[in-house]
């Protein structure tokens, strides 16, 4: 293989990179693509880094970090071909933000605990509003991104209107909720109400996603993909005992398979000890 140009480890090069690649004669695959067909891999790119995050891998956190920072500034690279904007604009603008909305640190504005902390990052989000020009919002939700995944748009619609004190007393309360949909849902599958049972089993979802909310302790999202990397790691258990004893997923018949997923159980209660 032939000498490959060296690079320093930087954004600049990486732009350098980016733009040859974007340029006359450079890769075809590069030239092709548009804003809204890297916007396509945003969202799996941000998978896996949060895989890697739960994984606790640094090495892989490394690397996806680093694809998701090559997607961001490739729409950099996109957007200055079209004269909108550059790298250094988008970074003069963050850098910007984040000394003016810390105005605690590098201003004269008084905030000692993270309650503080927010508080101020609203006000100064409101007079950059007013600053801009910019309607105010006709809803204290408007703000609440629609391209969230749907656990972590409850969560953020939950915290919004908490800010003005529509929130629970205690955990006591959601548990309660979480029963009282339960049991609309169950009376809504004893009824054969298929409209109804959807209705029902989307508002289990939100009150149980309110309780991770409260509890300030793991998002419904973290605790939704731990709960996946447990019920896969079950499931490959079963795959490979019956792999061992030459049966199919297809022959092992559901006896069998529970009797593997409860050893698989124990299996991992064991390991965790």
């Amino acid at each position: 293989m032939g000498k490959y140009p060296t690079f320093e480890p930087s954004a600049e090069s990486l732009l350098t990179i980016l733009e040859r690649l974007r340029a006359p004669g450079g890769c075809p695959w590069d030239r092709e693509q548009t804003r809204q067909t890297l916007s396509r891999s945003l969202a799996e790119e941000c998978a896996e880094l949060l895989d890697a995050i739960d994984r606790n891998d640094p090495a892989d956190i490394c690397d996806e970090l680093g694809d998701l920072f090559m997607n961001l500034l490739f729409q950099c690279v996109i957007a200055a071909e079209q004269g909108e904007f550059t790298y250094r604009d988008m970074a003069g603008h963050i850098i910007e933000k984040m000394v003016r909305r810390h105005a605690h640190i590098f201003g004269d504005e008084e905030a000692q605990t993270p309650e503080e902390v927010s508080a101020l990052w609203t006000k100064i989000k409101e007079q950059e509003k007013i600053a801009s020009g910019k309607a105010r919002e006709s809803s204290i939700l408007d703000a609440v991104g629609l391209y969230l995944s749907s656990l972590d748009r409850a969560e953020k619609l939950q915290k919004k209107v908490a800010k003005v004190g529509f929130d629970w007393s205690n955990a006591q309360g959601i548990v309660e909720k979480i029963e009282e949909e339960l049991s609309e849902l169950k009376t809504a599958l004893a009824n054969h109400d298929e409209t109804h049972i959807d209705e029902e089993l989307g508002d289990l979802l939100f009150a149980v996603s309110n309780l991770s909310r409260f509890r300030k302790r793991a998002t419904s999202e973290e605790l939704l993909r731990a709960a996946n990397r447990k019920f896969e790691s079950r499931f490959r258990y079963i795959e490979r005992r019956l792999k061992e004893k030459n049966i199919s997923l297809e022959q092992a018949g559901i006896e069998q398979l529970e009797a593997l997923w409860q050893e698989a159980k124990h299996a991992q209660v064991k390991a965790d000890c």
